[in-house]
Parts: C-alpha cells; structure tokens; sequence
C-alpha cells in the first residue's frame, strides 16, 4: 500500500511540472476582497453547489485552479470541486463530456487556511483562447467571511446539495457575484499575461453581465488578433471603488500588489490605472487645505513608485495609465483644485522614466472642447467610460508596449475637431527676477530657459525692466544670452512702476528710459511691444487709460496682453528659501502644484474662450525668468503639447481679431483679458485653484 500511495504522490507531482521549455502562465483571474454588503447570505452557501462561470484569456491543454480563502477568518473546506466548458455563458449548463473533477493532493475535497489560497492539482482540458469556462465547487460549510469579487458581471448560480457533476442546476438561485476563486493557470511554452491594476472603470462599472465588454476584454480581443501578442492574457485587477492609498471598497492597492500582481506566474507586463477614487474622495464631503491636496499628490506618486519598484525587481515592464477625467461627477463633484491634483499626477505619469511606458486614456477619451470632461460619446455618468468609451480606452493602448514585434502603436484617438490651439510664451522682469538659490546664477537660469523652449521649439518674447541692470550688472549677460537665441525682447517699462502709480510724464520717462537698451540689442528687429507694469492697466480712469494707451500708439507701440497666466512668479522666492534648507518634499509639493495649476488655467482660458467668442483665441501666456521656472520649463512645455497647444510668437498671436485693439491702441480698450471679458459679459468664470501656501514655504 504504501507503494501505491508513494506512486500516485510522484504522478502528482509529474503533473504539476511544467515540461522542458514549458512554464505556468495565468490564463484568467479576478480580484479579492471582503465581500460587505455584497456577501451572499450565509444559508445559501451551507450545504451547497456554487457554479462561476469565467472567460479564460489564452488556450491551454492543461489546467489549475487557485481557489482562495484569503480574507477568510476559520478554514474554508471544499468538499468536491470540478470544471468543465460552459455551453452558455448566461447559464449553468455544461458540456457534460468536458466535465473534469478537480483533485487537491489526489484527494476529492481539501481545507484551505484562513488567509490562504490553494491550487488544485493539474487537469488535461483542452480549451480555446475565449472559452468560457464552469468552476463548480461544494461548500459543506458556508464561509466564516467570503472572498471574493463582487464586479464579476457575470452570473453564478447556487443550489443546496452535491451537484459538481451534474450538466444543469434547474432551480439555482442566481447573483452577479464570484466567490471563493481567484485564478486559472495553464501551461505554455510562449505564453504570458499582462495585469491591468484599477478601479471601477477597469472592473467594468456599467458592463452588462455575462457580455465581457470591459475594456480589458477589448484590449484582449486585440491582443488575440494581433500574431504576436495573441498568447498574451490580460488579468482584470479591478475592484470597483479601489484606492491607492486607502482601503475603500477593497484594500488599497499597495496592500493587494503583492497577491494580485507578483504572485500570478507569467506575468510579464503590468497596466497601473488607479487614482481618480483618491482625488475624489479627498474632497468628497468637506474642502481640503492647499497642503491636503498637495500630500495627497505626493502619497499618490509614492504608491506609483512603489509599485514600478516592485515590478521592475521581479522583471515585470510597469506601465502607467493616466487617469480620466471627471469633472462631470455627480458623485465626486471635482473642483479646480482636484482637477490640478489630477493633472500634476498625470504629468508625473507621463514624465520619461517613471513607468516603463504610458497609455494616455486621458489624451483619448476627455472632451476637447471641455478637457475636464469625458467625450460626450464616451461619457456614462460623468465618471465611467460608457461602453463606447470602454471600447476606446481599448484601442488608445499602444500594442507596442507589449512586444518589440509589434509596430503597430495603437489606434490613434480622434482629432479634436479645428486646429490646433496657439500659445506664445512672454517672459517679465529681464534680465533679474527673484531671489535665486545658491550657486545658481541668473545666466544659468536664461540658459536653462533658452534651452527647453528650443527643445520645444517655442518661441518667446522677454520684457526688459532696465532698472535690474542697475541694482545687479551681472545679470547684463542673460539679454545677449537672449538675443543669440534668437529670441526676442520688448519694454515692460524702466524700474516696474504700475501705471496707477506714475504721472503720464512719468510713464513716458519710464518708456524711453528703457528704448536704448532695447534698441542696442535688437536692432532692426521689432521691439516696440509694451507690457503694462503687474497688469495693472485697468486699475486706473478710462480717461486717463485712453490717454496712455493714445501715446503708445503714437510711439508705434503694440500691447502684450496677456490672456493666460498661473502665477508662476510667487514659486520663485520660495524654491530659493527651500533649497537652501534642503527640503525636498516641500520643492515636490510645489512641482506637482505648479503644474497642476498650469494644466487648470490653461483650460480655463479655453472654457472663457470658447464661452465668450466659440472658438480658441491665440493665447498670450505669463512667465518669469525665476530660478524654479527654469528647473520646471520642460515639463510645461511638455505638458503644452501633450494638450494639443502650437507654439507661435507674440506677433502671429496677435494677429488673430481679438487681439485687433492692442495692436493698435489708439482703438477703443476692449475689458482686460479673458477675465474682464467675461466679467463685462456678466458670465461665471471657471474655478480657479488655490496656490501652496508659498509665503509660510521652507520659512
């Protein structure tokens, strides 16, 4: 006897091996949690047959189960278990002649620990790329907590007794709910998986059971179609009100990594599509403090970090998906301060380096015209994708992320409808401005400047305030730095003065007093554009605006409105006070919020725009040549482009009709900006967010 129990133990563990050349990959899988208010009742699980019906992702010949009792809080015994293709997968009917028991060890039942999960032993069952697939199992004994998943959106079907082998269960109680199982796994000389880490919308919020149109199961279906990815299995780790940072409806996503990423063998990619529960929740009930977003940002970036590190040491590509918009939730109802939390996270997502690669559902699927909004035909509830949306979130992945054999880079998302909107880049206060950190020099700093607007390829206009030449003649050389970029200087008047201050004797001294620097550097080139002292024009009497404005015009001067601006000027001070601390959380804080902010302002002057005139203007943005300009200049260049902005200059900007009476400003003022403008409309103008709290920074 003991012979024959030594035999069939060394025939088990035989079938558990994978062959030479040949590994273990998860064919199919779905998320753990503690089930709450979605628990079946206790009774229907006592003395029953629960039949899950799942889509494996990939073929295989040869099979396991991993059934779970990981948040289980006694033993869970299963007393038989079996699997078989399904004939339907709306129904508990079987292929009866596929049927195949489910063996633990060689035995018919197994006890698996509380916080366990339990494989079972290997079956032959042939089975297709698609097919669904019946998992009955026996509880003797319902749980004492269930695991589970109940985002399933497919239908499973319980009744009391023994019936793993029976071909139908008429009379079954139904519920959209997956219990007590966590994964298929197959044995594959070539095959892989990729895990999509997310929330609701990867869980499929809104998805008809039993019709698999998550937009994993589109991703999978090009996949399949796609020869060299077509054994790639996609992995739905979606749990619908999951958090990074936080449990919710589920544990958090840095506590399920381990179990739901690292532990599924084949795994080779991994999808991260989390956040937008974080940011919403933030603010749900009650406003949050400029410091709250700010560590919620940055606690949001470090579970991002943590995650790539963990792939990455196991040799897994992390790729990182940015997060849709939804600023139509009835639920979270987002305002601009969540709306730039979200765009600093996106920045950060987007940045080189951080993942392995980035899928911009973002980019696809947000409202051109709206860009804190999904498309219209994309939008469900203001937060999830509708099924159109689900099937485009598919078609925005980049196959090529997933095989250096595929060219394809994914099916591009549709163009907003008109061209593209322009932006022109101004810079104030040349050649010194604000305090700068130690070592650095205002040379270096217009050098850093010049060399990320050229690897942009934007153009920009400075304004000189002669007075700094005065007070630090070290700062002379940033203007010919300027110049021999080619790029181009204008008049912000000598010494800064606001024009609510000057006489107008003292505003055309002001005026002249500059003309010669300005002229000795630009030459025959255009310089006589004029930038009003801190946009300030309107703070004084029409008569007397009239006036100012009438001499510019005589003097051929043209005005530099400005039509966008985030007040980057009030970080300068502060990177200068925080650096020379070394406080390196407080200068990440203002990175994520500086271009957070950046990314609202600019789509509130597209909403002004669009609200006052039905189109883009030109836009005239406002920068500084400060220290922390400088180090932030690439990524709002990039993040400019990645919203769909063209780079102009000042002239081709102002070009445009809006622009008509600062071109000439002898014509009739027109209110100051896109804000007076929708003041004079009487309009309601967009949110703004609120800055750091910059003057207590690094004090």
């Amino acid at each position: 006897m003991g012979l024959i129990v030594r035999l069939a133990a060394l025939v088990l563990l035989l079938g558990a091996a994978a062959a030479p050349g040949e590994r273990w990959v998860t064919a199919w899988a779905t998320s753990q949690m503690i089930p709450g208010n979605n628990a079946l009742p206790t009774e229907d699980l006592k003395d029953a047959t629960l039949r899950q019906v799942v889509r494996i992702q990939i073929a295989g010949t040869r099979l396991r189960v991993r059934f779970t009792n990981a948040y289980g809080t006694q033993p869970l015994r299963l007393g038989a278990a079996t699997i078989a293709r399904a004939a339907d997968p709306a129904s508990p009917r079987i292929d009866a002649a596929s049927l195949v028991a489910l063996r633990f060890g060689g035995a018919r039942s197994v006890t698996i620990p509380a916080g366990a999960d339990y494989w079972s032993d290997p079956v032959a069952l042939p089975v297709q790329a698609g097919a669904d697939l019946a998992i009955t199992l026996y509880l003797p004994d319902a749980p004492a907590q269930q695991t589970g998943h109940p985002g399933s959106r497919a239908t499973s079907y319980y009744l009391h007794g023994d019936h793993v082998r029976d071909p139908d269960l008429p009379g079954a109680g139904k519920v959209d709910r997956w219990v007590q199982i966590g994964a298929i796994e197959t044995v594959s000389a070539k095959a892989s998986a990729v895990v999509i880490l997310g929330d609701s919308i990867t869980d499929g919020y809104g998805v008809p059971a039993n019709s698999n149109q998550r937009w994993t199961d589109a991703l999978q279906l090009r996949l399949r179609a796609t020869p060299a990815l077509a054994d790639m299995a996609v992995l739905n780790a979606g749990i619908g009100g999951n958090r990074l940072l936080n449990d919710g409806l589920g544990p958090n996503a840095l506590a399920r990594f381990d179990r739901e990423v690292l532990s599924y063998p084949g795994v080779t990619h991994l999808v991260i599509l989390e956040g937008v529960n974080d940011l919403g929740t933030l603010t749900r009930d009650a406003p949050a403090t400029p410091d709250a977003h700010a560590a919620l940002v940055e606690g949001m970036i470090g579970a991002y970090r943590q995650m790539v590190a963990r792939a990455r040491a196991r040799g897994i590509k992390a790729i990182g998906a940015t997060i849709l918009p939804y600023g139509g939730s009835a639920y979270y109802h987002p305002d601009a301060q969540n709306e730039a939390d979200r765009a600093a996270v996106n920045a950060w997502i987007r940045a080189p380096g951080n993942f392995d690669g980035v899928i911009d559902l973002d980019a696809a699927l947000r409202d051109p015209a709206a860009p804190t909004r999904l498309r219209r035909e994309y939008d469900n509830d203001g937060l999830h994708p509708s099924m159109d949306g689900y099937r485009a979130m598919a078609d925005a992945v980049p196959l090529s992320l997933f095989s250096d054999k595929v060219k394809d880079a994914g099916r591009v998302a549709a163009a907003p409808a008109g061209p593209a909107p322009m932006i022109a880049f101004t810079f104030d206060d040349l050649p010194a401005h604000a305090s700068l950190p130690e070592g650095q020099s205002r040379a270096g700093i217009a050098e850093q400047v010049i060399a990320a607007l050229k690897a942009g390829g934007a153009p920009a206009m400075g304004f000189v305030n002669g007075v700094q030449l005065e007070r630090e003649p070290a700062s002379a050389p940033v203007l010919g730095k300027w110049r021999a970029a080619g790029l181009t200087l204008g008049n912000h008047g000598w010494s800064h003065a606001n024009l609510d201050q000057l006489s107008d004797a003292q505003f055309l001294a002001e005026l002249e007093k500059n003309e010669p620097i300005l002229a000795a550097r630009m030459g025959a080139a255009d310089w006589r554009w004029f930038r009003y002292p801190f946009l300030s024009e309107a703070a004084t009497d029409p008569a007397r605006r009239a006036r100012i404005r009438k001499l510019l015009a005589e003097r051929g001067y043209k005005v530099a409105t400005v039509t966008m601006d985030f007040s980057d000027w009030a970080y300068n001070d502060a990177y200068a006070r925080c650096v020379a601390r070394g406080d390196g959380d407080a200068i990440l804080k203002m990175e994520h919020a500086w271009l957070g902010t950046a990314a609202v302002q600019a789509d509130r002057a597209r909403a002004m725009s669009q609200a006052l005139y039905g189109r883009d203007i030109p836009y005239v943005l406002l920068l500084h040549l400060g220290a922390f300009d400088a180090r932030m200049m690439p990524q709002l260049i990039a993040l400019y482009r990645e919203k769909g902005y063209r780079f102009v200059s000042i002239d081709e900007a102002e070009r445009d009709p809006h622009y008509a009476s600062e071109v000439n400003p002898a014509l009739v003022p027109q209110p100051q900006g896109l804000n007076g403008a929708v003041a004079a409309r009487g309009l309601k103008e967009p949110q703004a967010p609120a800055l750091l709290p910059l003057e207590t920074m690094c004090r």
